[in-house]
């Protein structure tokens, strides 16, 4: 059974430019938690706290040891019942998790949503201690046997996906005391350094001309107009996270030593296996992806950051100079309601469907978006359960990357509704394909703004932008990947330092990054804020996959007949029932062919194309 205290689906990237006013941002909204529970104190939740412990000793009383006999069964004594049984504990237990995580990234700096999450987290862990049987013995049983199963048992057949699924983890798993041992001791492991880092991050000041600022404002002085202003912000940034390095190194040494006991045990070949299982895709397609971005980094990142350096008049420009704007940016401040009416009609123009689906996010107030003390940085979706909806945070700022980011994070919550109609144990999809609908959602939003720019400055600064975010998407993901590989291959060796973490940092950075850039003093710090190497080790490549699926997927929208909104809402109502090469297949696209990557990337160069004739003409 799966945590979800927090849901993965999640961009910390710095989103926008300063703070605006908060007349010029409107009214923001913050999310309406009580559709999960009117508070931890609540009959509700607690009737339902108590229920998933009853029913979970239940559950195991019930079935544990019968699942071979149940097999040969149909009915109420059949597995179709035993997994509409746990299909029903997933989404209770999933339920109270959410809430409890959306709670605490509310507000991590409040000593009782540490408590209420550390709580919650420990009892869904005591839950799923008595439901950790149910996989482990439905593996035992013969293949021939479950395949039987499935044809005969309608019930059964029904969870097809997720058994099959399931039993591609079997070579990876233990005897039952051992993960029994796991499960429990992950609270006082893995989970307790993550929670470590949530709260350290809450808590990091960085002082800017006397002014103690957050993470969430200091990042957004990197995108000011002003190059000291984002000189002051980096080097604000490289002395808090300089001054917190033992705390930040001791949390990655911990969680990369975790992680190598656990793929140890397992028989895990390669650092990244256990990620490519659980986003069901293959080792090779990823190593094709991350080859075939590293090939184009001189024709991608390399070239754009050369012209942008000659367009700032900055040869080279400074590493806090990467994401300024351009002159020709328009410095207006974007109201939420403004904000919110450009994602919605780009949805709209693409299917009435997706734009009705994404309103009631704003309407029935499923958004949390002001930026506070103490609140997540960044941006996600959380998917909670399908009994529910999903929500979705942003620190919104009012900056056109903020509605970028809102388009991002709409875009998995599309998906999310979507797929929610599988089921608690069928909708979540591998992370790979999580991203597609985000990506869409973006590319949706900035196409229909680029079609009605016809100023040729406004026209240039939009292209720069969109091609800045697919290359933070792409090249900077990959390079984040590359950084990972290198920390968990090195740690096999021995414990880090933090001055040989920095060395390997700045090494992908200066290769992703180019000649254009400089990388001085300060820089080797910037690893320690970056929270997917933390939560999801490996995750990031998810990014890249998705983007350049999107590029190739937007393209045959571009020339496709009648249908295309069709299929790609089967998509994503699929949730995870199928494997991408089945979901893709409908488009004739296919992401083991070679080819296939540099087709997604042959749109990001054709972007920097047309900003380059632009600036000739």
């Amino acid at each position: 059974m799966k945590n979800t205290l927090f849901g993965p689906e999640c961009n910390f990237s710095a989103s926008g430019a300063g703070a605006a006013a908060a007349s010029e941002l409107g009214d923001l909204p913050t999310w309406k938690l009580q559709d999960l529970y009117p508070s931890a104190t609540s009959d509700a939740f607690k009737a339902d706290m108590e229920k998933a412990g009853k029913a979970s000793l239940a559950f195991e009383e019930k079935w544990k040891g019968k699942l071979a006999d149940a097999a040969t069964k149909q009915g109420t004594d059949g597995i179709g019942q035993a997994l509409k049984e746990y299909e029903a504990l997933d989404d209770i237990i999933g339920r109270l998790g959410s809430f409890a995580g959306l709670t605490y990234f509310s507000d991590t700096s409040s000593p009782a949503n540490g408590k209420l999450y550390g709580d919650v987290q420990a009892k869904i862990t005591d839950f799923s201690g008595h439901l950790l049987f149910f996989g482990l013995e439905l593996n035992r049983i013969d293949d021939a046997v479950i395949d039987a199963c499935m044809e005969n048992d309608a019930v059964a057949g029904h969870y097809r996906p997720w058994l099959v699924d399931l039993r591609k983890d079997k070579p990876y798993q233990l005897d039952d005391r051992l993960e029994q041992l796991f499960l429990e001791k992950s609270m006082t492991s893995a989970a307790a350094f993550n929670r470590l880092f949530d709260e350290t991050m809450a808590e990091l000041r960085f002082e800017v001309d006397g002014e103690q600022l957050s993470i969430e404002v200091t990042l957004n002085m990197l995108q000011d107009r002003d190059p000291e202003v984002r000189h002051k912000g980096a080097m604000a940034l490289a002395k808090t996270f300089k001054d917190n390095l033992r705390v930040f190194t001791l949390i990655t040494n911990t969680l990369a030593k975790d992680k190598d006991i656990s793929d140890r045990w397992r028989g895990f070949e390669d650092i990244a296996d256990s990620r490519h299982l659980a986003n069901r895709v293959e080792r090779d397609v990823v190593d094709a992806l991350a080859a075939a971005v590293k090939d184009a980094y001189p024709r991608l990142s390399h070239r754009y950051y050369k012209m942008k350096a000659k367009w700032l008049g900055m040869e080279p420009m400074q590493f806090w100079d990467r994401n300024a704007p351009l002159p020709e940016t328009s410095n207006a401040v974007i109201s939420w309601t403004e904000a919110r009416d450009t994602v919605l009609s780009a949805y709209a123009g693409f299917a009435p469907e997706m734009a009705d689906i994404a309103r009631r996010f704003f309407d029935e107030e499923w958004i949390d978006a002001p930026v506070r003390p103490g609140k997540a940085p960044g941006a996600f979706a959380h998917p909670t359960v399908p009994s529910a909806h999903p929500y979705v945070l942003v620190n919104y700022l009012g900056k056109p990357r903020d509605v970028m980011t809102l388009a991002h994070e709409l875009g998995h919550g599309v998906h999310q509704v979507l797929a929610g109609g599988q089921g608690a144990l069928m909708c979540q999809t591998p992370l790979t394909l999580a991203e597609t609908a985000s990506v869409f959602g973006e590319m949706l939003t900035f196409r229909a703004l680029l079609d009605k720019t016809k100023d040729k400055r406004e026209r240039k600064a939009m292209l720069a932008q969109k091609v800045e975010d697919m290359i933070n998407t792409v090249v900077r993901q990959i390079a984040f990947y590359e950084f990972e590989r290198k920390v968990h291959t090195a740690r096999k060796e021995g414990e880090l330092t933090a001055e040989q973490i920095g060395e390997l940092w700045l090494s992908v950075q200066e290769e992703s990054l180019g000649p254009a850039i400089k990388i001085s003093e300060g820089y080797e710090t910037y690893w320690t804020y970056i929270p997917h190497f933390i939560h999801s080790p490996f995750y990031v490549y998810a990014y890249a996959f998705g983007d350049c699926l999107v590029n190739s997927l937007y393209a045959v929208y571009q020339n496709a007949d009648q249908g295309f909104q069709d299929k790609y809402f089967e998509l994503l109502k699929a949730g995870g029932t199928k494997h991408h090469s089945e979901l893709l297949k409908p488009f004739g696209l296919d992401a083991t062919d070679p080819s296939f990557w540099s087709k997604g990337l042959s749109m990001i160069e054709g972007l920097i194309d047309e900003l380059e004739a632009l600036d000739k003409g």
